[in-house]
């Protein structure tokens, strides 16, 4: 799996360091993978299986996203942790420090756009090869042409690389280079 081959990193940083948060945008397969690369077990004294947590230091929060008015019962939070965290970990996690509105929905728009490299029939099209072909599209997209939504200018020109925003067929014009 391509993201496990990026979430190594990250596990390693967690292993060295003693207090690492990890804030997803709601998707919970990148905390499960987190946890799935560096629980441990923490041993109590108490009979049976010792549980498997994060490391101490470790957090994982990520957002309930979805409506919840029709929802019966007992509203679930915001923001839960969806892994067992250790006992000397610390649990405060500010809210503000949580929030991740663009990031969100920048995520959002890339898992949709390569959902195909996720299903299981589309088993020609799972190449890193072709996913990154439709990454290097969208951060184009993302970079050079579409404004950005708070500062209303597109990412380059704001940086000063380009003085004028990009077309679309200005990028498909231009020599692909190795």
């Amino acid at each position: 799996m391509l993201f496990k081959k990026v979430m190594r990193p990250v596990a390693a940083s967690v292993k060295r360091t003693q207090d690492i948060t990890f804030l997803s945008d709601g998707e919970r397969c990148y905390g499960n993978t987190l946890f799935e690369l560096c629980a441990q077990t923490v041993r109590t004294g108490k009979r049976g299986r010792p549980r498997k947590t994060l490391p101490k230091g470790g957090r994982v929060r990520l957002k309930n996203k979805g409506s919840q008015r029709h929802r019966r019962g007992p509203k679930r939070p915001k923001y839960q942790a969806p892994q067992p965290e250790h006992p000397d970990t610390s649990r405060a996690v500010p809210e503000a420090a949580i929030h991740a509105n663009h990031l969100e929905a920048h995520n959002a728009a890339l898992r949709r756009r390569n959902s195909a490299f996720r299903r299981g029939t589309n088993t020609y099209a799972k190449n890193a090869d072709a996913l990154q072909r439709t990454l290097d599209v969208h951060l184009l997209q993302h970079y050079f042409i579409r404004p950005h939504w708070t500062t209303g200018e597109v990412p380059a020109v704001r940086l000063g690389i380009f003085t004028a925003p990009l077309s679309l067929e200005a990028i498909l014009m231009m020599p692909k280079t190795a």
